[in-house]
Order: C-alpha cells, then structure tokens, then sequence
C-alpha cells in the first residue's frame, strides 16, 4: 500500500526564524505578518537552538505586563523553548505527525547535516495528508 509522502514534500523552505537576543516583540510581530503558529529560534551560524510558539510569546508578554515590565525588554531566550523536536527531509509524514501529537507541538524545525533547511507545521503535514487522500480516492 503506498504510504503518504516525506517531510520534503510539504515543508517550508527558507523559513522565517528569530534569534535568542531578539526582542519578543520583535518575534511577535513574524508571527503576526506570517501567520505562523511559531518560529525557530537560530544562532549566529543559522544552527537550530530552540522553537518560540504563540503561547510562549504569550506567557512572556503577560508575565512582563503582570510584573511591571515591558514586553518590549523581553528577549526570546528567555521564553523559547530549547526542549528541540526536530525531523529531516527523509521522514516520513505519519510518523512526524504522530510524534507532534505525542509531543503536542505543532512544528518541527527540519534539518539536514546540522544545518536548517525548512520548517514543517501540523498545518503542512495535514494538507499534505489531504493531498494524498484525494489522489487515492480519485485512482479507486
């Protein structure tokens, strides 16, 4: 039986990241104008170091208004999560799925001999689901 596609098949390339001392509201705002659900967090050399997602942006902004700050001061590395889940081009779409649903993350950075080559969402592994779907039910 032929298998859904690879992580190659849906990912995207070039994806837009932040950096650890970005400020967080400087993240929030790719967040907003991409309509991402989470970045990956790089280094100088563009290695993967961490993921900041909406609610981590979220738990950052509320704990520096709640504490009399301003989000404003807050840097990414301080709220990112460096727990990295990652998968490379060769994976298999299912089971990256059902790790994100064992894991509840929605992204994976994806990399290849150490270096980011894309981003994948649970967004891009269900239209990639979808896709095969309707191909197989068009072939029946």
């Amino acid at each position: 039986m032929e298998r859904p596609g690879h992580v190659a098949d849906c990912m995207r390339t070039n994806p837009i990241t932040a950096r650890p001392n970005e400020n967080l509201a400087s993240a929030v705002q790719k967040i907003i104008d991409h309509r991402l659900t989470g970045l990956t967090v790089v280094d100088e050399e563009g290695a993967a170091v961490g993921v900041i997602s909406e609610l981590d942006c979220l738990r950052g902004a509320l704990s520096a208004i709640y504490n009399d700050g301003d989000p404003e001061s807050v840097l990414v590395h301080e709220v990112m999560s460096t727990d990295l889940h990652t998968c490379s081009p060769e994976d298999g779409i299912v089971e990256i799925a059902q790790q994100m649903m064992d894991t509840r993350q929605r992204r994976r950075p994806v990399i290849k001999d150490g270096k980011l080559m894309g981003q994948v969402s649970s967004k891009n592994i269900l239209w990639a689901l979808m896709q095969f779907t309707r191909r197989n039910v068009k072939r029946g």
